[in-house]
């Protein structure tokens, strides 16, 4: 039991990392909209692995958020603005990784995916119990 719960906190800090670095940019270089969106995905990504791995779900190698939710969802109620949220951010998670692909962003979708990925933080945490604040 306690290499599962050294996995999952090992989930939750590069998840609290990704999520650090998404608020630490928004501040500093603002303009880095891509960037900032990566960042949220992945934390977000990260949050919902720490759940699986509490859970004892398998995964796949996966970055689609969709895809975590769904198998998180054989073991708790997952409601749809969960899915929609997730949704919201999954094209975060590759797509922007890229020159060739654009996706216009405004600071309003950056606060929402950064909102996002704090709800999907409160959420992870308060499930798994690490009292971490």
């Amino acid at each position: 039991m306690s290499g599962q719960i050294e996995k999952i906190n090992e989930w939750i800090e590069k998840a609290d990392h990704d999520l650090g670095s998404a608020k630490i940019i928004s501040l500093h270089l603002p303009d880095y909209f891509d960037t900032i969106a990566f960042h949220c995905q992945q934390a977000v990504e990260k949050y919902l692995k720490a759940l699986l791995v509490f859970y004892g779900i398998e995964f796949l190698r996966s970055h689609d958020l969709i895809y975590l939710l769904e198998l998180l969802s054989e073991k708790i109620e997952i409601d749809d603005t969960k899915f929609q949220k997730a949704f919201t951010l999954n094209g975060f998670g590759v797509q922007l990784r890229y020159p060739n692909k654009i996706i216009k962003l405004t600071k309003a979708d950056i606060d929402t995916a950064i909102h996002i990925a704090e709800e999907f933080r409160m959420f992870s945490v308060m499930i798994i119990g690490t009292g971490r604040s």
